[in-house]
């Protein structure tokens, strides 16, 4: 595992990478990106990494914009109000480290699956509406609208889990559905996977995404 090294300073964020496990059959080929929400870091979903797809690759980045001494993958001006013009800034800032870390470490740049949850699923649907190919597959959990694209990407071959709570008090269910609207007709293959609570992660969330994995990507 690497830690933060000069190496990894290099490539635009502060992060750890666990190489595939070989024996891990097909999960083995593939990267999970792993995406923080606001105040974690690049260690926080490295169990979901695990839980969702053993022996893959997983890829783990500290966003590098600060709110207070919480780390995000971007600026916002309030709860739920994104700042767009360093949403944009940061999301090239994004796919660039994913193109220079997929090359740095040898990983094939076709099978990188984004896992994020809250902040680091927002950042990662804007990926998806600003860069076709970057991602192969997306699960965005507790994800927000980032924004309305004036022009749909094409995501034909891209599969997009989306988790979400239908009591959370941050993310309207209103703006889940939206973004996986906007994605279905973008041609991404959608599955909505609603939980009863509010704005987390649950054990049912993460079985049904790991079953997501199996069936829709490897």
């Amino acid at each position: 595992m690497i830690m933060g090294d000069a190496s990894a300073n290099r490539l635009g964020f502060v992060h750890t990478f666990t190489p595939a496990a070989p024996a891990a059959g097909p999960a083995s080929a593939w990267t999970i990106l792993l995406l923080h929400g606001t105040g974690g870091d690049e260690n926080d979903l490295i169990p979901l990494g695990r839980a969702i797809a053993p022996g893959a690759a997983l890829l783990s980045p500290r966003g590098n914009v600060l709110e207070g001494s919480m780390p995000r993958f971007f600026r916002r001006l309030a709860e739920g109000v994104f700042d767009q013009e360093d949403l944009t800034r940061r999301t090239a800032e994004l796919v660039a480290f994913v193109r220079a870390a997929t090359a740095h470490y040898g990983l094939d740049a076709q099978r990188v699956i984004a896992a994020g949850f809250s902040n680091g699923a927002n950042i990662a649907a804007s990926v998806l509406l600003r860069e076709a190919g970057v991602f192969r597959g997306a699960l965005l959990l507790s994800p927000m609208l980032p924004f309305e694209p004036t022009k749909p990407p094409v995501l034909d071959a891209t599969s997009v889990f989306i988790g979400a709570g239908q009591t959370d008090p941050i993310v309207p269910v209103a703006q889940v559905e939206r973004l996986a609207e906007l994605l279905r007709g973008a041609g991404a293959d959608v599955a909505l996977h609603w939980e009863p609570g509010g704005h987390g992660i649950t054990q049912r969330e993460v079985g049904a995404a790991r079953r997501w994995v199996e069936t829709s990507i490897l």
